[in-house]
């Protein structure tokens, strides 16, 4: 913020909005988005009428709005982006796993849930070179001692032999990967128990939550809780031969079967491939309370929601799309040439497939390798999205995903979420007593643009800390309660 304060743009833009009539109500509207880094604006109109009557019971309109627009928060999940909305979606994520571990009434799911086996399991990606580590008891192969925010760890320590190239494909096939090894972990479980894979979904579910995290060195591993329910989920108890020592074999058998690989060809001077997890499979039992050995339910699911609002940014990549939008990414044009009847090169990027000059981009060497890796190979690999991926290093899967009788899910959460608020708007319009079955609403909206300008955007800032710092000192305070 110091830094914007000494341009005199933003400073006198700042003084302009802060003593504008309206900046109170402006105020407001960002402090409702949670101080929102980016948020939408719109502009329109809402009526509610009693269905009967025809009265008119409330009538709102931007008009009366500062710049006639109302804004509302980006939702964006990247902290790197809007550190407001990634808060809101940490808290969702950690709601989500933490209801698969401890049970929410409000979602039906039962506290017994902690007396089922469960897991936490951590899948790396296998190794595509050396690179630059960071060790308490010795020092990186390149003979410093890399301190913690140290740029060079996870970088190549040659980058003419790391397999730039092998990194980003097996990111594309991460989602392959994970698909490949719950179908094994099933087999396990039911080879395991005596059971055929019919009798098994007769018998026990096996449910998972899961978020994908970016190493440094830019490849991707899952961080997931796995549990094993009765037939019909959480609700139902699982059969007495599964324990969590059983889960814990399977998961590593499940790991170490040839079965659990995806295989790539061979495409000009690019070898076969046959991707595996790597070694560094790290499976640990959840406690309700935990002990100096295992790690408690509040610990897992605030793991998981940290690495829910990170992406490949975390690594010096960048946190935008770089591909080409005409082509998507494919480098070619949807148009046939008048010579032949093959695509077209795109006219835009001229077939590299990029919107943006990597060379120019303010990304680490590390990273621009592996983005770069992505457009080469996307000519030689026609079915696989890699340069429309570039921007997260060739990986397309979701950030968070879990399976159908985990727990609750995202879109649960923020229903709740806008239910409550508009149970809140009701009350404050004075229609909390009318059933809203006797309420007809009629809005008409439109997009008007998003954002701040320079002098907002400090202002904005400064609402964001506040609302923090406020979360902060009321968490600090029910601790100490807690403690009490």
């Amino acid at each position: 913020m110091t830094d914007l304060l000494q341009d005199p743009a933003t400073f006198g833009d700042m003084l302009r909005v802060a003593s504008a009539p309206d900046y109170q109500r402006w105020a407001d509207q960002i402090h409702r988005t949670g101080g929102c880094s980016d948020p939408i604006h719109i502009t329109g109109w809402t009526v509610a009428k009693d269905k009967t009557s025809g009265e008119i019971l409330h009538r709102y309109s931007t008009e009366t709005e500062p710049g006639a627009r109302l804004r509302i928060a980006c939702g964006n999940r990247r902290a790197s982006r809007c550190p407001a909305c990634a808060w809101t979606c940490s808290g969702d994520t950690y709601h989500l796993i933490r209801a698969g571990l401890a049970g929410d009434d409000r979602r039906d799911i039962p506290a017994t849930v902690r007396e089922h086996p469960r897991v936490f399991a951590t899948l790396t990606a296998p190794s595509f070179g050396p690179v630059h580590n960071r060790s308490a008891s010795r020092p990186c192969r390149c003979g410093k001692h890399h301190q913690e925010r140290d740029p060079e760890l996870g970088t190549a320590l040659d980058p003419n032999t790391y397999d730039y190239a092998a990194a980003v494909l097996f990111n594309n096939h991460a989602g392959q990967l994970w698909q490949r090894f719950t179908t094994r972990l099933r087999r396990e479980i039911a080879a395991h128990a005596g059971l055929t894979q019919r009798e098994l979904k007769e018998e026990a579910r096996i449910s998972y939550g899961k978020v994908a995290e970016f190493q440094k060195r830019g490849a991707i591993h899952f961080h997931a809780v796995i549990r094993i329910d009765g037939p019909a989920g959480p609700s139902t108890s699982p059969p007495s031969w599964a324990s969590t020592e059983l889960l814990d074999r399977c998961i590593r058998a499940a790991i170490a079967h040839p079965y659990t690989s995806a295989s790539v060809p061979a495409a000009a001077d690019q070898p076969a491939r046959t991707f595996r997890w790597g070694t560094q499979l790290d499976v640990r039992p959840i406690k309700a309370f935990g002990d100096h050995s295992d790690i408690t339910e509040q610990a897992v699911a605030s793991y998981v929601a940290k690495y829910s609002t990170k992406a490949a940014e975390a690594t010096g990549a960048s946190d935008t799309a770089v591909h080409c939008r005409m082509c998507g990414g494919s480098g070619r044009s949807s148009r046939y040439s008048s010579s032949a009847s093959a695509l077209s090169r795109c006219a835009r990027c001229h077939g590299t497939g990029l919107g943006e000059d990597l060379a120019q981009m303010s990304v680490s060497d590390h990273a621009r390798r592996l983005m770069g890796a992505c457009a080469a190979l996307q000519p030689l690999y026609p079915d696989r999205p890699l340069t429309r991926w570039a921007h997260m290093l060739g990986f397309r899967g979701h950030f968070c995903t879990k399976s159908r009788q985990y727990s609750t899910t995202l879109g649960a959460l923020r229903q709740t979420r806008a239910d409550y608020r508009a149970a809140q708007e009701r009350k404050a319009r004075g229609l909390g007593d009318i059933e809203p079955d006797t309420v007809l609403v009629l809005t008409s909206w439109q997009y008007a643009g998003h954002g701040h300008t320079p002098g907002e955007s400090v202002l904005a800032a400064t609402i964001a800390r506040n609302i923090q710092l406020n979360r902060q000192t009321a968490r600090e305070a029910l601790q100490g309660e807690q403690h009490e």
